[in-house]
Formats: C-alpha cells, sequence, structure tokens
C-alpha cells in the first residue's frame, strides 16, 4: 500500500513538517518490513504554483489538457492507496498553497465530471483522505465560533464529499504552542501513520 503524504508548510523545522514525517515513520513500521510505502510531497520546497491560471481554466472548460505540474500531481495520485493532507490553519482553513493546489489538482475530468445534463460524477471513490490540522487555539476556540463545523463543512463535504473521496480520519491537533502538546500530536501522527491501512495492516 502507498500514501501520499501533502505537507504545506515554508520551514522544513516547523512542527507541521515533524507530523508528516511522523505519519510516514508510523505507516513504514506498520506490518512486514517494505510493505507499505510514502510519499510526501513538500508543496513549497517543491515550488508547487497555487495560482489558478487561464490554463486551468481551459482543462476546466475541457478546452486543454492539464498542465505539466497538474499531470505530475495527478500521476502522484494515481499511485497512492490513500492521501494524508498536512497543514497549519491559517484563518481557519487551508493555507493557500494547499487551497490552491486542490483547486488546480481536484480538476474537471479527474476528480469529478460535470455531464451536459448536470449529472455528477464522482471520480474519488477509490481514495481515502486523512486530514490533520495543526493550530494554536484551543478546542473552546473552535466550538464556540463555529470554526470546526465550518471547516467540515468545506473541506470534508464541499471538497472531498463533491469528488466522492472518503474522509477517513480528521485531527485537529491544537495548542501546538506548548512543548507538551506537541510532543503529543507527534503522538497521533505516527499512530495515525501506523493505522493508515488499517489495523491488521
Amino acid at each position: 500500500m502507498h500514501a501520499l503524504i501533502v505537507v504545506a508548510h515554508p520551514e522544513r523545522h516547523s512542527l507541521t513538517h515533524a507530523l508528516a514525517a511522523q505519519v510516514a515513520l508510523g505507516a513504514a513500521q506498520a506490518g512486514p518490513a517494505g510493505r507499505h510505502t510514502t510519499e510526501i510531497a513538500d508543496l513549497a520546497a517543491e515550488g508547487f504554483d497555487p495560482r489558478f491560471t487561464a490554463a486551468d481554466l481551459a482543462l476546466h472548460l475541457k478546452q486543454a489538457p492539464p498542465a505539466p505540474d497538474v499531470a505530475a500531481e495527478h500521476a502522484r495520485l494515481d499511485r497512492a492507496d490513500a492521501l494524508v493532507l498536512v497543514y497549519p490553519v491559517y484563518w481557519w482553513s487551508f493555507p493557500a498553497l494547499l487551497k490552491g493546489w486542490i483547486d488546480r489538482v481536484f480538476t474537471q475530468g479527474y476528480a469529478y465530471e460535470e455531464g451536459a445534463d448536470g449529472r455528477l460524477t464522482k471520480k474519488l471513490g477509490h481514495l481515502p483522505v486523512h486530514l490533520l490540522g495543526l493550530g494554536g487555539a484551543g478546542g473552546g476556540t473552535y466550538e464556540r465560533h463555529g470554526y470546526a463545523g465550518a471547516m467540515k463543512a468545506q473541506i470534508e463535504h464541499g471538497i472531498f464529499g463533491y469528488c466522492g473521496a472518503p474522509v477517513a480520519s480528521t485531527r485537529l491537533l491544537l495548542q501546538s504552542h506548548d512543548k507538551e502538546m506537541a510532543a503529543s500530536h507527534l503522538e497521533a501522527a505516527h499512530a495515525l501513520g501506523r493505522g493508515l491501512f488499517g489495523p491488521s495492516s
């Protein structure tokens, strides 16, 4: 089994990157050696361009093939048996870099298909998604202002539900500035990796 771990943070020594590394380590340690593999897509280090341009619009309108960088991301997703998104929470959502990756990569014709009759075909039913968000605020803030529910609606339902990709798990790891909480978050990421392909993996 193979997991694609997408991380969106400009600093390689960040807790966000450490979480992604723990997910990968946990997956590698689950089951016999070499049974599970992972690929970490470091969007910042790779220089992925999140801007939705005229070329992306042409693809959406079925007037052009995907740009080479988008086609490369499609190939990555095609190799994956699971997708893990690891990201800091910016303004109660994805960072722009990760949102732009979604905008450009989860394209019509690949992730979904809108028919001439208005019917929607969801094309990613085979790809379980795990969401691992890292935030500085406490859980009370998310619940008091409805941020957790808003994120669930826009990300889980609005993006992955639209494409048919089942959201297998969602974790908001909060109060990340606290050293004890950060250590607990790393343990949670490792556990996620170990269970990525089920308890019998």
